[in-house]
């Protein structure tokens, strides 16, 4: 289970403990076991910040606790605190990974059959995409809501393999599998069952919705499996 720990404290020497912070790192490195930190500072009391430290379990945050660069640099940073800072133990009981859930929503609902629902909450107005199968890159919401070539040429849905969160990117592992229902790049519908796999990165803004996305994906193949690669073989 994940763990995390609040270190609560006041100081008007946040500089020092910062660059005490470095040395930690620095005197720590390949011996610490958080996966993850963020020090934030009170908006309405500039000596108080607080830092949010993540374990991946509270054993593992007991043997960072018990190295001995930690324990020196402990007693450091209380002398540059205004009072003793105080720490809080929290066990992870829930932990939703928003970005990458609203990933699989656009994904979920591109592949919605029939009219194309609302990308409101999913999509920013100035969406920027990116995808080799279009010679210039779909710009805006409105742009994106007309873009049909997918859509027109299969009914399809993805299957999400695997997702990676970092800051403000999700990048996404996929697999895509469609029925040929359509004209499709000059191929008249054959009926076909086909399957893909590609990568999309996604990019979110401020209000977490996506702002621009990079689609890779094995079209060559797809083409091959509905026989428009058939002549060329011969």
């Amino acid at each position: 289970m994940t763990f995390v720990q609040l270190i609560d404290c006041r100081t008007s020497r946040f500089d020092e403990m910062d660059r005490l912070m470095d040395t930690w790192v620095e005197q720590t490195r390949g011996k610490r076991t958080a996966t993850h930190a963020v020090v934030g500072k009170d908006r309405s009391d500039a000596s108080h910040f607080i830092e949010i430290v993540e374990f991946p379990s509270y054993e593992e945050a007991m043997r960072n606790s018990n190295l001995p660069e930690t324990d020196k640099i402990f007693r450091e940073l209380v002398a540059l605190c205004d009072e003793m800072p105080t720490f809080t133990d929290l066990d992870v009981v829930r932990d939703e990974k928003l970005y990458a859930a609203t990933a699989r929503r656009m994904f979920e609902t591109i592949g919605t059959r029939g009219e194309l629902p609302p990308l409101d909450g999913l999509i920013a107005q100035d969406y920027h995409d990116h995808d080799p199968a279009n010679e210039q890159d779909t710009m805006g919401m409105d742009a994106m809501r007309r873009e049909v070539l997918w859509r027109a040429g299969f009914d399809f849905a993805f299957e999400v393999e695997d997702q990676i969160a970092q800051d403000d990117r999700v990048c996404n592992r996929w697999t895509w599998r469609g029925t040929h229902k359509g004209d499709f790049m000059g191929l008249a519908a054959t009926g076909k069952q086909v399957t893909m796999t590609g990568t999309t990165i996604f990019r979110f803004d401020a209000d977490g919705r996506i702002a621009e996305a990079w689609w890779q994906y094995d079209r060559l193949g797809l083409m091959a499996q509905l026989g428009a690669l058939d002549e060329l073989e011969g």
